[in-house]
């Protein structure tokens, strides 16, 4: 049983983990819908099949299927991998799955087990509000009703008690490092199709007290033409503390080189909640990646779903990549700068092996890797 805590996270003495920190596990959802995936997402399931093949040889991984699709996800998918029974509007587990926290120091030491500051649990999750990046204003769907729902599913099957925080936000608007930071977008917390009613410093209170972070590095845009109004997990995240990975381009015609220009001036100026000034390695974009003529036809046009559109751009990016135990699962878009982007990745994680997966038929749905993961903490 779940239980739903009234407290905080900090109140409690719990923190979100850096991705690169021990896993238990991994989730993921099972996509379907063929208004946002082409011929039936046939292709989209092989690749997510790829993405939870990668995953499990690393640590343990448990897909979410609808019922419609239960029987055809266990032929497609590894035996090895755990599938459950649950029901979504979509696949994009980073985003309507919960954020786990684990145990962490209370002014400096650890709660007793069974006091009042502490209980004898180690992880917890958070429970988002959800509206599909936007709700009715600029949302990507509707309804987003089940996708509500999956948060507090993952927790009950984990026996593992939720914190029900009162602010709209999706997994991959956040990258934590562990040790006190968090980075963020502005043009997505800040949207007013998210929190209106509160201000920046309302929502930073939110996070601190969630994630329990001291510092919110707070970036300009997203990815150019994210449509999930910029997440920071396709944009930027975390390889350890003090150590970002940034997207980039050379071409200073591009849309997406003022905006990454300008979150290196960021990153540049500030420091993380230990003072350490940023060590930041730019990975360079991939294309520009824009949806073919086949690719768009392949999609169902459904009123209320954003249409896939022959020629429009997609936000490809290789810092959507998901850091596992002992291993990087990244994107790769059969494009020049694969290789470079692949070597790069193996030296920032020398300690860890990077698995390449073919990702555009992920990407064409609107995210990739980072987006459809969420790791759960030992």
């Amino acid at each position: 049983m779940s239980t739903i805590l009234s407290s905080t996270p900090r109140q409690d003495g719990f923190r979100m983990p850096g991705e690169f920190e021990p896993h238990a596990g991994c989730w993921m959802l099972w996509p379907e819908r063929p208004d946002n995936w082409r011929l039936g997402a046939k292709p989209a399931q092989r690749a997510f099949a790829a993405v939870a093949q990668a995953i499990a040889q690393l640590e343990p991984v448990t897909v979410g299927v609808s019922r419609a699709q239960f029987v055809n996800a266990r032929r497609v998918l590894p035996s090895h991998v755990r599938i459950v029974e649950m029901s979504s509007n979509d696949c994009w587990m980073r985003d309507c799955g919960p954020t786990f926290v684990v145990q962490s120091a209370v002014g400096g030491r650890m709660p007793s087990i069974g006091s009042e500051e502490g209980r004898s649990d180690t992880v917890r999750g958070i429970d988002w509000e959800f509206n599909a990046w936007g709700g009715l204003n600029g949302g990507l769907y509707f309804p987003w009703d089940q996708d509500a729902l999956v948060a507090q599913k993952v927790l009950e099957i984990e026996r593992l008690d939720c914190y029900a925080a009162p602010l709209v936000l999706e997994g991959g608007s956040i990258h934590v490092d562990g040790e006190g930071a968090c980075l963020t977008t502005e043009e997505c917390l800040l949207n007013p199709n998210r929190n209106p009613h509160l201000t920046q410093e309302e929502i930073e209170l939110h996070l601190q007290e969630y994630l329990n972070v001291e510092k919110v590095i707070w970036l300009g845009k997203g990815v150019y033409r994210d449509e999930t109004s910029g997440h920071v997990d396709n944009l930027c995240c975390f390889i350890r503390p003090g150590v970002v990975a940034l997207t980039w381009t050379d071409d200073a015609s591009d849309p997406q080189y003022e905006i990454s220009a300008d979150a290196y001036q960021r990153l540049s100026a500030t420091t993380d909640a230990r003072g350490r000034q940023f060590e930041i390695h730019k990975i360079h974009q991939p294309g520009p990646i824009t949806i073919t003529v086949e690719e768009s036809q392949g999609v169902d046009v459904v009123k209320g779903t954003l249409p896939r559109k022959a020629g429009d751009r997609l936000a490809g990016s290789y810092i959507n990549f998901y850091i596992a135990n002992g291993g990087v699962v990244m994107p790769v878009f059969d494009d020049p700068h694969d290789q470079a982007a692949i070597e790069i990745l193996q030296k920032l994680f020398p300690d860890r092996t990077v698995v390449a997966v073919p990702a555009r038929e992920i990407l064409l749905g609107g995210g990739d890797i980072h987006c459809l993961t969420q790791q759960q903490p030992c």
